[in-house]
């Protein structure tokens, strides 16, 4: 069993590599000297990031088409590597979306998860980070922190991340001293690498807010529809916390250096919260370019507010987000430019 902290090149595995947020990982895993094996069922993306990783890196990714939820493939897999930690990404993401397809949902994103883990534990790989959501925070009007009740989700996929933080919990107390697991709970994650070489990729229409912004300025979607305009908030829309996947992708790198066996949690923010409306004047800023929008009706599984303190991955791991706003669309608008 692997217990030494990750700050000395490792081989990691990383599922769901060729998405948005893996494929960021993994080149900040290539840029702090890991070895990476990738793998992804290419269901939500195209592979096609895996050309931009080795132009920025230098490196060809290691790349199996494997869905996270064979077991057969993953024992053959980890038979191949000796691995010393998991990074999992792969799952469904799309909170309408859940809401529309919820047992696709559940499958997926659980499935894939206790899957893994058997295959970690038979192969005595104990080290996992996990990819949550600050969904499971609920409907708050505060800041969110680490120490917070988890709530009801608004959503299917709000559920899956609930459940899956609880299944860890349990793994871990029933092995207490093998698992090293940390939960990362993201807020939003936006803008793209600045060589503009890899950024979202999915076939799909965009579920999150800045890639449709991006579509709509450069001609690819007529119109941008903001979901309601009568939340209680400083202009009617939903507040995010905005956070350049960069940032996120380098605070991955951080929880590798977590080398205590249990369960870690770590918000992942920029602490700063933007409505949508001041996103879309941000990006025009940014950018110069237009965005047409109209006002919609408010959208099942939304919350008015989500925003965090991630001075807790700051103490203990010594990461704190560093890229702004201005930044990230810029980011953005370049990989759609090169699309």
């Amino acid at each position: 069993m692997n217990t030494q902290p990750q700050n000395k090149p490792a081989t990691i595995l990383v599922t769901g590599g060729s998405g948005y947020i893996g494929s960021h990982t993994i080149v900040s895993l290539i840029e702090a000297g890991h070895s990476v094996v990738s793998i992804d069922n290419l269901s939500k993306s195209t592979g096609r990031l895996n050309d931009g990783i080795a132009q920025i890196t230098g490196h060809d990714v290691d790349f199996h088409e494997i869905d996270a939820s064979d077991e057969d493939a993953l024992n053959a897999l980890f038979s191949q590597y000796s691995f010393d930690a998991v990074i999992h990404f792969a799952a469904y993401k799309a909170i309408d979306e859940s809401t529309k397809k919820p047992l696709d949902y559940y499958d997926n994103n659980l499935g894939s998860l206790t899957t893994l883990c058997r295959v970690m534990r038979a192969h005595d790989v104990s080290q996992l980070i996990f990819s949550s959501s600050a969904t499971v925070y609920g409907d708050q009007n505060t800041a969110c922190v680490e120490t917070m009740d988890i709530q009801p989700a608004m959503s299917p996929y709000g559920w899956t991340k609930i459940f899956c933080e609880q299944i860890l919990r349990d793994l871990s107390a029933s092995d207490p001293d093998f698992w090293n697991i940390t939960l990362l709970r993201y807020f939003n994650p936006v803008g793209n690498h600045p060589s503009g070489l890899i950024g979202e990729d999915s076939p799909d229409v965009p579920a999150n807010l800045v890639p449709y912004i991006t579509k709509v300025a450069i001609g690819e979607l007529e119109s941008l529809t903001v979901f309601g305009d009568s939340y209680d908030t400083v202009d009617g829309t939903c507040v995010r916390d905005y956070i350049h996947v960069t940032d996120l992708a380098e605070g991955h790198i951080a929880a590798l250096t977590q080398a205590d066996p249990g369960i870690h949690t770590y918000n992942l923010s920029s602490g700063r919260g933007t409505t949508v409306l001041q996103a879309i004047k941000g990006f025009e800023s940014a950018t110069g370019q237009t965005v047409t929008y109209t006002i919609g009706h408010k959208r099942d599984g939304d919350t008015p507010y989500s925003c965090g303190s991630a001075k807790k991955a700051e103490q203990e791991l010594g990461w704190k987000a560093q890229r702004t706003f201005t930044e990230a669309m810029r980011d953005q608008w370049k990989w759609q430019q090169n699309q």
